[in-house]
C-alpha cells in the first residue's frame, strides 16, 4: 500500500496554500466581520482554477481528479471557512449536478462560464420542512404545455443570490409514483426568470462571508427542456450528489481541523506561564497530540473515500463516514485550540474563535452528524 500523494497532488497543495495564506488571510476576519461576500477573491480563485476542478477539459474545467478538488478544498478551509464553502457549494452542489446529469446541451451552456468563475449556481434542495427529510419537498412544478410552472420555496441554498448567479438547480415534486410516493425532479431555473426571487440571508453565527440564500418560486415558468435528466430521477441525483457534496465537507472539516492545530501549536509555544510556555505543560501537551492523531486519521480515511470514488468504486459509506468524523474531528480540534488560548480565543482578533463558530454547520449542513450515522447504519445492515 503507498500513502503517498503524487507529485501533482503536492504542487496542488503548495500553491493553494501559498495562495490562501496571501490572498485569503489577510480580509478572512474583515469579511467575516462585515458578513460581506468578496468578488475580488472570487474572481483570484477562479485564475487559480478552483471551479470545476473534477470536469473535463471539453466543458472549460480543469480534468483534474476528485482527490486534486478535495485537497485544494481542504487548504482553502485551513485558512477561512467561508471561502471554503464558496468552493465546495460551487463544485459539488453547483457543477456537479450539471456536470452528471445534464445532456450535452445544458453542459455547453452552462459549465464554461461556471468552471472560468465568472457564474455561480445553487443547488436548491433543502425546505424550512425539508431538511433531512428532503423528500418531503413541498415545492412543485407542474407540466404546462412545454413548460414547468414551479411554486415553493428553499432555504439555506449557497451561491444563489450573489450579483454573478446564473442560476440554481431546484428539486421539485412534479407528480406521485405508482407506490403513492412523491415524484421528485431536479429542474433549471435561471437568475432573472420571472416569478423566481433569490434574497441573501443574514446575521449567521458561521461562513458569514459566503452566500446563503433563500429562493421563492410564484407560478415559475421554465421550458420544458430545463429538466435536469430524467423525470422522477431527482431524488437519485440528489443522493448522488451529496455523497460527492459529503467529501468537500469532510475536506472542510479536515482543513479547519489542520488550521486550528496549526493555530494553537504556534501560540502554546508563544504563550508563557510559570516561566515556560505552556505547550511544555502536560495537560497542553496532550491536547496537542490528540489533535494530531485524530487528524492524520481523518486525512486517511478521507483521502481512502476519494480513492475509491476516482477508481468508480462504491464510496456512499465511506463518503458518510469522512463527513462524520472530518466534522467531528475539526469539533474536537477547535475546542482544543480555543481552550489553549484561554480567553483570547473568544476574541475576534484572534482567528481560532472564527473557526470554532463556522466549525458548527460541517456537523449540520449536507446531511448532520445523525442522518450520517443512519446512512452508515444501512450500509453495514443494521437497518
Amino acid at each position: 500500500m503507498d500513502f503517498t500523494l503524487s507529485v501533482d497532488h503536492e504542487i496542488l497543495r503548495d500553491s493553494v496554500r501559498k495562495f490562501a495564506e496571501k490572498e485569503i488571510k489577510p480580509v478572512a476576519r474583515e469579511l467575516d466581520k462585515k458578513e460581506e461576500f468578496s468578488y475580488d477573491t472570487l474572481k483570484k480563485m477562479a485564475e487559480l482554477g478552483l471551479f470545476g476542478v473534477f470536469v473535463s477539459e471539453e466543458y472549460g474545467g480543469q480534468g483534474m481528479d476528485y482527490l486534486s478538488y478535495i485537497i485544494a478544498t481542504e487548504e482553502i478551509a485551513r485558512v477561512d471557512g467561508s471561502h471554503a464553502a464558496t468552493i465546495a457549494a460551487e463544485n459539488s452542489l453547483g457543477i456537479g449536478p450539471l456536470y452528471y446529469f445534464g445532456n450535452e446541451e445544458q453542459k455547453k451552456k452552462y459549465l464554461p462560464r461556471l468552471c472560468s468563475g465568472e457564474a455561480l449556481w445553487g443547488f436548491g434542495l433543502t425546505e424550512a420542512n425539508a431538511g433531512s427529510d428532503a423528500a418531503n419537498s413541498k415545492t412543485n412544478a407542474v407540466l404546462d404545455g412545454d413548460e414547468w410552472v414551479i411554486n415553493g420555496s428553499k432555504i439555506f441554498i449557497t451561491n444563489a443570490s450573489t450579483r454573478v448567479s446564473a442560476g440554481v438547480t431546484v428539486l421539485c415534486k412534479t407528480g406521485t409514483r405508482g407506490d403513492g410516493k412523491p415524484e421528485l425532479s431536479c429542474i433549471l431555473v435561471e437568475s432573472g426568470t420571472k416569478g423566481y426571487a433569490s434574497y441573501e440571508m443574514h446575521d449567521k453565527m458561521m461562513w458569514r462571508s459566503s452566500n446563503t440564500s433563500s429562493l421563492f418560486f410564484e407560478d415559475c415558468r421554465v421550458p420544458r427542456e430545463n429538466l435536469l435528466g430524467e423525470r422522477g430521477h431527482g431524488f437519485h441525483q440528489m443522493m448522488k450528489t451529496l455523497d460527492g457534496g459529503r467529501l468537500s465537507i469532510g475536506a472542510m472539516g479536515l482543513g479547519g481541523a489542520q488550521g486550528c492545530f496549526d493555530m494553537a501549536m504556534k501560540y502554546a509555544r508563544e504563550r508563557e506561564q510559570f516561566g515556560k510556555p505552556i505547550a511544555s505543560f502536560q495537560v497542553n501537551a496532550f491536547k496537542l497530540a490528540d489533535m494530531a492523531l485524530e487528524i492524520e486519521c481523518a486525512r486517511l480515511l478521507l483521502y481512502k473515500a476519494c480513492w475509491l470514488r476516482d477508481n468508480n468504486l462504491p464510496f456512499s459509506k465511506e463518503a458518510a463516514m469522512a463527513k462524520l468524523h472530518c466534522s467531528e474531528v475539526m469539533h474536537n480540534c477547535a475546542n482544543h485550540a480555543v481552550q489553549l488560548h484561554g480567553g483570547y480565543g473568544l476574541m475576534h482578533e484572534f482567528d481560532v474563535e472564527r473557526f470554532y463558530r463556522d466549525q458548527k454547520l460541517l456537523e449540520i449542513g449536507e446531511g448532520t452528524s445523525e442522518i450520517q450515522r443512519l446512512v452508515i447504519a444501512r450500509h453495514i445492515g443494521v437497518l
